[in-house]
């Protein structure tokens, strides 16, 4: 049996988008015993304020992910810049494995490197100093301390504050920046690099140290899911309506 392994970022799921967390739970109910393991590369919720948060559809979400992951489909997590805060007790109730934010996988002979994306966009230095912020213990040890009410809140006016800020940026500080990317790839001595994020989804070349590099945009999960489903026989983009 041909093994497959699929990628897929940026669903962004919440309840006010109740159709796209219905194309998700589909999607984990229809993999078939081929596919070996689930990379999910980031902003898998719209929002996370912490693991004792019970707002649809979070509970769903982790029901059915710990379903594929009990069949013995490995299912890997990668943070984003939405559900940075997912903890320990999603992981222990899922069996979903928590991944670093830049973490390299032997994917059918090539050494290819997996990241969410938002460390790419290094042009945009207002949200890497955020960014850097928002990751520190300190900070998350603070957050998480607070009533869920009042997280609840902080996450609504932070989403809110995000839409502002992204409709005064041009779209060329929000993407990528190439000498980052290559940066990365050199860092990692990586012949291929998978990321989301930036929602463009596309197949772009790089040259790095004299070599050829291949890096795959995932799409958004927007009027529909986009899986990169990869075998021995090369790749292919799988759309659900």
């Amino acid at each position: 049996m041909t093994q497959h392994i699929h990628f897929i970022s940026d669903l962004h799921l919440t309840q006010d988008r109740p159709e796209n967390t219905q194309r998700f739970l589909a999607y984990l109910e229809s993999l078939s015993s081929d596919v070996s393991a689930l990379y999910i590369l980031g902003d898998l919720f719209d929002v996370w304020v912490g693991d004792d948060d019970p707002t649809p559809p979070n509970e769903a979400v982790k029901t059915h992910l710990a379903k594929v992951t009990s069949k013995g489909v490995k299912v890997y997590f990668l943070a984003g810049n939405r559900d940075f805060l997912v903890g320990k007790k999603f992981f222990a109730d899922t069996q979903v494995v928590s991944l670093e934010d830049e973490y390299i996988i032997d994917l059918f002979g090539t050494s290819t490197l997996l990241m969410h994306g938002d460390l790419l966009c290094s042009d945009d230095v207002e949200y890497q100093k955020f960014r850097d912020l928002t990751h520190t213990p300190e900070w998350q040890q603070s957050i998480l301390s607070k009533p869920l009410q009042e997280r609840l809140a902080m996450a609504q006016h932070y989403r809110q504050e995000s839409h502002l800020n992204k409709a005064n940026k041009s779209m060329e500080i929000m993407d990528v920046n190439t000498s980052t990317v290559v940066n990365y790839v050199k860092k990692h001595q990586v012949k291929r690099l998978i990321h989301g994020h930036t929602h463009r989804p596309d197949i772009h070349s790089h040259i790095a140290e004299g070599e050829e590099i291949e890096r795959f945009v995932l799409a958004e999960w927007d009027h529909s899911g986009s899986v990169l489903d990869w075998s021995e026989d090369g790749y292919q983009l799988i759309e659900l309506s």
